[in-house]
């Protein structure tokens, strides 16, 4: 079974955050509820999140020194940001928000089917990272020797090489899929930079795997970062 992505929601309004919970509920995923930055960057210690749904105003740590938090840390920095704000103060905040971290900024009401759409293809992207750093460790140990868990120990390692290279021809068709789909729907920029990491990491990964091949006369694997 697949493991479920968590999405943070942080509002400070019990209100906003069951509409949020409503409008996500469809994605079947994990929702995770934070009525404030405080409480936001708590989670964010322990949890690791597909995407943040965030809050403009909120006393306190409002959302824009909320994300300022989550972008020094290196757990979290790389964590995907939506603003949803109820008052649009103009250009100029809006490029606040942008410049805090933010790959969106939606202003309220918001249309409950293009939110949940952007939410969407974050939580595809996590979930396609999440399969490459699988793939990344199954490699890892076949480099220095070891047996994959998962994976049939008794197999030789012609055959386990196959193996881990039809799991990654899995992730390789379903991240080209998704990277066909963004182009489509003239996604976010920041997605389509994302989706764009995510087939380098995996070209980077296919080659490390083709240099196992018997016959190849390669020199060690490199895996990617």
């Amino acid at each position: 079974m697949v493991p479920k992505a968590k999405i943070l929601l942080v509002d400070d309004r019990p209100e906003n955050l069951l509409a949020l919970e409503a409008i996500l509920s469809a994605l079947d995923q994990t929702l995770v509820r934070a009525s404030s930055g405080e409480e936001a960057l708590k989670a964010l210690l322990t949890d690791d999140f597909a995407v943040i749904l965030l809050d403009v105003q909120m006393p306190g740590m409002d959302g824009f020194e909320t994300a300022a938090h989550i972008k020094r840390r290196e757990r979290t920095r790389d964590i995907p940001i939506i603003f949803l704000t109820a008052i649009n103060h103009g250009p100029h905040h809006t490029f606040r928000g942008y410049a805090a971290g933010a790959v969106d900024y939606i202003s309220k009401p918001f249309d409950p089917w293009v939110l949940r759409a952007k939410v969407s293809v974050f939580v595809e992207l996590y979930m396609k990272n999440c399969q490459l750093r699988e793939q990344a460790a199954l490699l890892r140990l076949q480099l220095e020797g070891g047996v994959p868990a998962g994976v049939n120990h008794e197999k030789e390692p012609a055959g386990l090489l196959a193996e881990l290279s039809a799991r990654l021809a899995a992730v390789e068709e379903q991240a080209e899929a998704l990277s066909k789909q963004l182009d489509d729907e003239s996604a976010d920029a920041a997605a389509v930079a994302t989706a764009a990491h995510l087939e380098r990491k995996l070209t980077g990964l296919r080659r490390a795997l083709d240099a196992l091949e018997p016959g190849t006369g390669s020199g060690p694997a490199v895996l990617p970062s």
